[in-house]
Formats: C-alpha cells, sequence, structure tokens
C-alpha cells in the first residue's frame, strides 16, 4: 500500500531555512578596481568598522564611485553581488515566517498546496495571460467552486504578509511570490514530518535524516525565481478544474494544455484536492498515469524518497512560473552611501 505525501499532519516540526543567490548578470572584466567576495554590510544602520572596510575596500570605492562611471564593469558586479544578498536575505527572513505559520497551522497544508496550484494553473498559453500572478487573493476567485475551502489557506498567506512587509526594506511581497513560496514551505514540512515518522518519532535524527538523505538542494532554481508581479484584475473564469469530481481525462486535458504529461499529475496528486489517496486511487485506474503513481508510492516508502522528492520540486518550478516574467531586481533597495572622505582607518 502507498505511503501518502500527507498521511500524518499533526506530527509537522519546523524546517529549516535554506537560501540561494542568483548568478550575477553581468560579465566579469578585468579592472582596476574589483572585489570578488563583499564582506560587508553597507546597509546596516549600525555605521562599518575599519576591520570590515579594509576587507573590501576596493568595493567600497566602486560603491561610491558608481553613479559617475557606469562603465566600471567590475564595480557594477559589486552592486549586484549586494542586491543578491539583500533578495536572499529577504527570502530567508520569509521562509521563516511562512514556517512558523505552516507549523501553527499543519492541517492547512492540503489547501496551501491546492491555493498555489489553481493560482498557476489560470495559465492560458494561447493568450499568454493568468499563471501565478495571485489574482486567486480576489474575493470573486477565491470564491469560485474550484476554490472552494481555500479561504483559510488565503487568510494565512494574508497574515503573513502583513508580518513580512513590515520588515521588508524593499517595498511589499508580492501575492504572486508569497503563495508560491508558501507551497515550497508547505512540501518541506510534509518531507520532514516524514524523515521524523521514519527517526520514531525524534525530531534531531529526523532532521539529519531529511538534511543528509533529501533533496533540500533542488530547491535552488525555484528560490532564482523571485520577483512576480501581481495582477491586478482576477483571472478568467472556467480555466481550472473542480478537483475533487474531474475525471481522470479532465485532469490530464489541463495539466497538457500547460505543457505537462501523466508524470507531472502523477506527482502533484497531493495538489489536486483535499484527499491524496482518494486522488492517487483515481489516477491509477489511467493506463499512462497509473506507472508513474506506482513509481511515487514506491519511492515514498524509501529513506530517501528521491525519484519522487525530485520530480516534485521540478514540476513545482516549472508550475509556478508559468507565463511569469521575473524581475530579479524585486525587493532591493538602495544602500547607504558612503563618504570615504570621513573615515577613520
Amino acid at each position: 500500500m502507498g505511503v501518502s505525501f500527507l498521511s500524518t499532519f499533526p506530527s509537522l516540526l519546523p524546517i529549516a531555512r535554506d537560501s540561494s543567490l542568483t548568478t550575477p548578470r553581468y560579465p566579469s572584466r578585468a579592472v582596476s578596481i574589483s572585489c570578488n567576495k563583499i564582506e560587508i554590510d553597507v546597509s546596516d544602520e549600525g555605521g562599518l568598522h575599519r576591520r570590515e572596510v579594509l576587507k573590501c575596500f576596493g568595493a567600497t570605492i566602486g560603491l561610491e564611485l558608481i553613479g559617475s562611471s557606469p562603465s566600471l564593469v567590475g564595480i557594477a558586479n559589486a552592486a549586484d553581488l549586494i542586491q543578491q544578498r539583500q533578495r536572499s536575505e529577504f527570502l530567508s527572513n520569509i521562509k521563516g515566517t511562512l514556517n512558523t505559520a505552516i507549523k501553527g497551522n499543519p492541517d492547512i497544508i492540503p489547501s496551501i498546496l491546492t491555493m498555489a496550484l489553481n493560482d498557476a494553473l489560470t495559465y492560458d498559453k494561447a493568450t499568454k495571460s493568468g499563471g501565478p500572478n495571485g489574482s486567486i487573493r480576489f474575493s470573486s476567485e477565491i470564491s469560485r467552486p474550484e476554490n472552494k475551502g481555500l479561504s483559510a489557506a488565503l487568510n494565512l498567506i494574508e497574515e503573513a504578509k502583513k508580518e513580512i512587509d513590515s520588515y521588508s526594506k524593499g517595498g511589499p511581497i508580492s501575492f504572486a511570490d508569497l503563495i508560491q513560496y508558501a507551497a515550497e514551505s508547505a512540501v518541506k514540512a510534509t518531507f520532514l514530518a516524514s524523515a521524523i515518522r521514519k527517526c520514531g518519532g525524534n525530531e534531531e535524527k529526523g532532521n539529519i535524516l531529511y538534511n543528509a538523505y533529501g533533496s533540500n538542494g533542488q530547491w535552488g532554481l525555484f528560490d532564482r525565481q523571485f520577483g512576480r508581479t501581481d495582477a491586478e484584475d482576477p483571472d478568467p473564469e472556467g480555466r481550472v478544474p473542480i478537483w475533487e469530481k474531474a475525471s481522470v481525462k479532465e485532469m490530464k486535458d489541463k495539466f497538457s494544455a500547460v505543457g505537462f504529461g501523466p508524470r507531472q499529475l502523477a506527482v502533484m496528486s497531493a495538489f489536486l484536492g483535499p484527499d491524496q489517496n482518494a486522488t492517487e486511487a483515481l489516477l491509477a485506474t489511467d493506463p499512462d498515469v497509473a506507472p508513474w503513481v506506482q513509481k511515487y508510492q514506491r519511492s515514498r516508502e524509501t529513506v530517501s524518497q528521491t525519484d519522487y522528492e525530485v520530480d516534485l520540486i521540478t514540476t513545482l518550478t516549472k508550475l509556478s512560473t508559468l507565463g511569469q516574467k521575473i524581475n530579479y531586481e524585486a525587493y532591493t533597495y538602495p544602500v547607504k552611501r558612503i563618504d570615504i572622505t570621513k573615515l577613520k582607518l
């Protein structure tokens, strides 16, 4: 008998944070002033220490001169690294907020997953409209039949957004980003809970097992897709099935419309309504989907769950960017300008 992805919500425990950096947009060139690693935080309101300045004096000079010397690509790289650090730290804090919220509401995980899926599957390839743009937050969309029961998940997102916006230095986070990152946190929480169960409920051993054998590192590409823009209006009706009432054909047709096949349909079974076991039983009746359902059920019974976890992360990453143009400078903010003539070295 297959092991359900969402079988024991009450045992969910805190999940480890992670972060990733994006790749600099500027090519490397030889310049007289450059810095490969920035160890100072020029946005720190507490001021700078002499030792910190000495560690990366070239970057300090570059940040002071960048306005008048835009051709210095090496300096642009230094500024770019600062933006990456800003985004990475902000994303880490977001995950901490979401982790805490989900830990306190483990029963809401299925709704969070379905909400992320339904927000994304409004994407229409023909018109290049819809997708994971946060439109599900509108009352006229969240109240549609396919979104029945998702209001509690949206409430959690709204409360998390208030907290996140209160500490954001680069402007409010978009619902589009927050909904997809809530799904990531929910998935991680479930995998961690599974690892803890396999260790007889021992939290410490479960964390070690998950970090040692899990696929936490596979989230790198997902984390880089940070900077979605919110829709200004609800997406058109009729684009998302009512999952618990849909036939396998209807599910296959919807997934096919956004470029997914039976493999992706099977791996996303936990997102298709409130009861994963019922969904998988239905999917197993289809000869195209059944082999994948069985493959992932077997994978979930292993210690590492590698096949299932990697395919799930890969599919969710693609789903979370359908039709979206990512702003890789989102949530960054101007750094404090430094008057080097006043530094006491």
